[in-house]
């Protein structure tokens, strides 16, 4: 089914013929410049606000709206119109508001400790899926602005590369959000890191690392099977020299896993020629894997030893755990035939990090 925001301008345009040209330069305000749903565009007649809505209802109908850590963040589960489900989370802090955006229905690269991965790969989202996943947060966080994109929800956005650029450029071109403000997330999809070097677009890059050791991570993200460390260091570089940006490692602590001191000194050594900033996460419960995240105590010993080798690090805030909105946890509901129980937890706001 295709929604008003797969179609850029001149696509507007298209549909529009017939109409005063100036209803497109109307429409296209109402819907990208000021974020409005069609129902409230209302510099356009309601005639042909009704036609269109018939012939594209929203391709997101939510099934389930939760909330945690003092309503600060929420998370939504959206029924596709083919019946999939995808899973938004809209973040509120004191200094900026992030939507994290799912880029597909499930996940087909099998990463073990993610809930995703475990759930498997349905269906690509399209231009439009993805825009209106953004663009319902934007309502939702009113009066407050969205500052930031990261996609970093269901799915790996460098596997439906052509979807994740374009919604990249229109949110930048058209609804006016800094590059700098918009995060792509990837396991390692080599072709794609490089091919997005290219793009001209000064975005965030975030390489799910989370082994420094091709053995290590060759069991946690079975990619690296295909393109292991040493082919995702030069693509890596490539990033860093195309786009002068700096590349964000995301490394999920797992007890006893890649939490040694081993792994840490792999890790310097691989992210020091970089010069790569290290996001630690607080590896965040799923079902399917059965594994203990590390303790408070010694995620902190790890960032502080990473810190102490010249190795800039933070630690993530680990927001939406007990609405299983956090890393790694969005897969809780995967048809959305079944009943969803809708939880509002309140939680005590934990320590801030830079990462969203």
């Amino acid at each position: 089914m295709a929604s008003l925001y797969d179609f850029d301008r001149d696509g507007l345009a298209a549909l529009l013929e017939g109409e005063p040209r100036f209803r497109t330069d109307q429409l296209w305000r109402g819907l990208w410049v000021e974020g409005r749903a069609l129902a409230d565009v209302t510099t356009v007649p309601a005639g042909l606000r009704a036609s269109l809505a018939t012939r594209f209802p929203s391709t997101l109908t939510p099934r389930a709206d939760v909330a945690s850590d003092h309503g600060s963040t929420r998370k939504w589960v959206f029924e596709l119109a083919d019946g999939a489900t995808i899973e938004t989370v809209l973040m509120v802090y004191d200094d900026r508001v992030t939507v994290c955006v799912s880029s597909q229905a499930g996940c087909a690269m099998g990463c073990t400790f993610c809930a995703t991965g475990q759930a498997g790969f349905t269906r690509q989202l399209t231009v439009g899926e993805v825009v209106e996943q953004v663009l319902y947060a934007t309502r939702a966080a009113a009066p407050r602005r969205l500052s930031n994109v990261v996609f970093m929800g269901m799915g790996e956005p460098l596997a439906n590369y052509r979807v994740t650029v374009e919604v990249v450029r229109r949110l930048h071109d058209a609804r006016g959000l800094s590059a700098r403000h918009l995060t792509v997330s990837t396991v390692g999809v080599v072709p794609g890191i490089e091919r997005l070097a290219e793009e001209g677009l000064p975005i965030t890059l975030a390489v799910s690392l989370h082994a420094a050791n091709d053995e290590t991570r060759d069991s946690l993200v079975p990619l690296n099977r295909r393109y292991p460390l040493a082919r995702l260091y030069e693509a890596c570089e490539r990033w860093v020299d195309a786009t002068g940006r700096r590349i964000s490692f995301e490394w999920a602590l797992i007890d006893g896993v890649n939490d040694t001191d081993r792994a840490r000194d792999e890790l310097v050594d691989y992210a020091s020629g970089l010069r790569a900033h290290v996001n630690l996460i607080p590896l965040n419960p799923t079902p399917g894997y059965l594994v203990r995240g590390s303790t408070p105590e010694r995620v902190r010993a790890f960032r502080d030893g990473l810190v102490a080798r010249g190795v800039n690090a933070t630690v993530r805030n680990t927001r939406g755990r007990s609405i299983d909105a956090a890393c790694g946890q969005l897969a809780a509901v995967t048809n959305a035939k079944r009943s969803v129980t809708i939880r509002s937890r309140r939680v005590a706001p934990e320590g801030r990090s830079p990462a969203h």
